[in-house]
Parts: structure tokens; C-alpha cells; sequence
């Protein structure tokens, strides 16, 4: 995948699922290509600009426990996401806890990331930004289809990702600042979720429920396990869906679409989720309760017009910390 004598970083170990991904496909759903791309693009957008990339750069994420990767040349790194144990042994040298939310420079070596802690999900920018070949306009795997990222699929061990050009050098030990940011709180045992009704009749009963993640969900979608809601038993005439989208199956039990998700669905709707929520559903663990509560399209427009000020608070104190973004980036504004 990289000419000879190119920056790379070699796969040892992949975890369970780790997958290159950007801010996704956009202007495609209209031929049935789905948007994949980062499941909390807070996350991805916040590691890159950690290591002065891009915010649409191609970073890893990774289930459940992170990948195990060998770094050729010196380089600089952030995690981001659920908590993580990571840890880095240079060359010749002792183990080093890599710390979490900073940009950390590392010497040629290997970094072992650990089990997520307080969610199920992490990304990590790698500076340069991963370097696949763009397919329809993004970087992003799309495990259902089977392309992008790297051939797309899931690493495995054996492979080597390409990075982009970066300016790191000059480093022996692992350095990183005193200081590291967190955007999101660790996500609670049983986090509420929100979501704006649809105009069909029986939508707000799933308001003030409780359910649990089911083990069967991925990218794709959630499905919830708990006390069924009353269905139509038949399915409706095939609509456009997206991700965040509420179907409610003939089993009375919902599922959330996410990044993955198809682009029509017959199963009829019982709203979407708030984009404010939609990082909290990418940190559910299988088995893990979470409740709804319905609100209005107004209070989920205020909700992220607050996520935005929030976003350029964090901005700011970044543009005081760290150099600035590449020319062709602009900040971290949210996608």
C-alpha cells in the first residue's frame, strides 16, 4: 500500500475491530451508498486536531480494546474516546504509559492500546493522518460493502497503513504535555437518551422506556432488548433512512441506525435521535440499559447550537496550546 522508504505504521495485533475512518461518504445515499465513516466524529475531529491534522484526516478506530501497532520513524499521536490503557515501548527502551486527550510524540516503537473503560470506543489520530486511497470522496471502511479504508475490511495483523507527510523528528523518549482536554463526560452506567417523535401515532410511547444494548448490534445498527412496543406487524412503504434514524421492527423491539445503516427502510419510524446523543449510542456496551425521553425538533436545534459553543471554546484554548492546523484544515468546527 506505500512506496518503498514511506512513512508507515505496521499492524501487529487489530483488537476486535479496528477500522480506518473519516468523517464519512456524503452525496452518494441517492445510489445506496451509505455514509460510514468515524461512529463520534467529535472524537476523530478532536484527535487529529491533537496531532495537527486535518479535521477530516483518516484516523483508527477501534472495540472494545484498541490494536497493537509498530511505528518505523518517530511520530505523534492522540487517543480520544472511551478511556484507554496504552502503552508504549521504544526501541531499546522501558515501557511508558501514553496518557489520554493530548498530543503525545513517540520515538520508533511499538504501542500497545489496552481494553476501553466508561464506553466501548476509541480513535486514534496518528499525525500525517492515514494515507488509504480515497474512495468516493472519503476514506472510510464500509464494512457492508466492502470498500474503503484498507481493502474494506477490519485490520489484521500483517498489515501497513500509509501516513501522510508530517514533521516530527529529533525524538528518543515518549513527551506529551502536562495537559489533556476532554470534550464529553464519561458516558453514565445508564445514559438518557433523546429523541424527536415522529408525526406517527404511537411514536412517543418509546419516550420514558428503559431497554438494553443488544450483543447483536454493530455499525449498522442497535438493536434494544427490553418490553416490546406495539407494532404494526407489516411494514410500510420503503422511505429514505439515516443514520440516527428509530425503526420499530414487527418484534415491537427498536433499532437505531447508525453511520453503516442502509439508505431505505420498510420498518416504520418512531422519530430520530438528537445529533447531540448520537457519540453517547457509539459508547454502549452489549448488555448496558439506557432510557429515552422525547423532545421537540426546536430543543434538539438548541442542544447542538450548545455543542457548537462548546466546540469553539475548546478550539480556542487549542489554538493557544498547539501549532496551527494545515492550510487546507479549518479548525475543528464540527462536521
Amino acid at each position: 500500500m506505500s512506496a518503498r522508504g514511506a512513512a508507515h505504521v505496521e499492524v501487529l495485533a487489530a483488537g476486535p475491530l479496528t477500522t480506518v475512518q473519516d468523517r464519512g461518504r456524503t452525496g452518494w445515499r441517492h445510489v445506496g451508498v451509505a455514509c460510514a465513516g468515524a461512529l463520534d466524529l467529535d472524537a476523530a475531529t478532536l484527535a487529529n486536531r491533537l496531532v495537527g491534522n486535518a479535521p477530516g484526516d483518516a484516523v483508527l478506530e477501534f472495540t472494545l480494546s484498541g490494536p497493537r501497532l509498530r511505528f518505523a520513524r518517530p511520530t505523534r499521536v492522540a487517543l480520544c474516546g472511551a478511556l484507554v490503557d496504552a502503552v508504549f515501548i521504544a526501541i531499546g527502551g522501558r515501557p511508558s504509559t501514553i496518557g489520554h486527550g493530548r498530543p503525545v510524540d513517540l520515538p520508533p516503537g511499538e504501542l500497545r492500546i489496552g481494553r476501553l473503560r466508561l464506553g466501548v470506543r476509541g480513535w486514534l489520530a496518528i499525525a500525517g493522518g492515514i494515507d488509504v486511497p480515497t474512495c468516493l470522496g472519503s476514506r472510510s471502511t464500509d464494512l457492508r460493502g466492502g470498500f474503503g479504508g484498507l481493502d474494506g475490511r477490519r485490520l489484521q495483523a500483517g498489515d501497513r497503513l500509509p501516513l501522510g507527510p508530517a514533521r516530527v523528528g529529533g525524538i528518543r523518549r515518549p513527551r506529551a504535555p502536562a495537559w489533556w482536554v476532554e470534550f464529553d463526560d464519561p458516558l453514565p452506567t445508564e445514559p438518557c437518551i433523546r429523541y424527536v417523535p415522529d408525526a406517527r401515532p404511537g411514536a412517543g410511547a418509546l419516550s420514558g422506556t428503559r431497554w438494553q444494548l443488544d450483543p447483536r448490534s454493530n455499525r449498522q445498527g442497535l438493536r434494544l432488548k427490553g418490553d416490546a412496543l406495539d407494532s404494526p406487524g407489516v411494514e410500510t412503504i420503503s422511505a429514505a433512512v439515516a443514520p440516527g434514524t428509530l425503526q420499530l421492527p414487527p418484534d415491537g423491539k427498536p433499532i437505531v441506525l447508525m453511520a453503516d445503516a442502509q439508505v431505505t427502510g420498510g420498518y416504520p419510524r418512531l422519530g430520530h435521535v438528537a445529533a447531540v446523543d448520537m457519540p453517547r449510542l457509539a459508547q454502549l456496551a452489549p448488555g448496558q440499559w439506557l432510557q429515552w425521553r422525547a423532545i421537540d425538533a426546536t430543543q434538539s436545534q438548541r442542544l447542538w447550537a450548545l455543542r457548537r459553543a462548546q466546540w469553539h471554546r475548546l478550539a480556542r484554548l487549542l489554538d493557544e496550546r498547539l501549532p496551527p492546523v494545515p492550510a487546507r484544515a479549518t479548525g475543528i468546527d464540527l462536521p
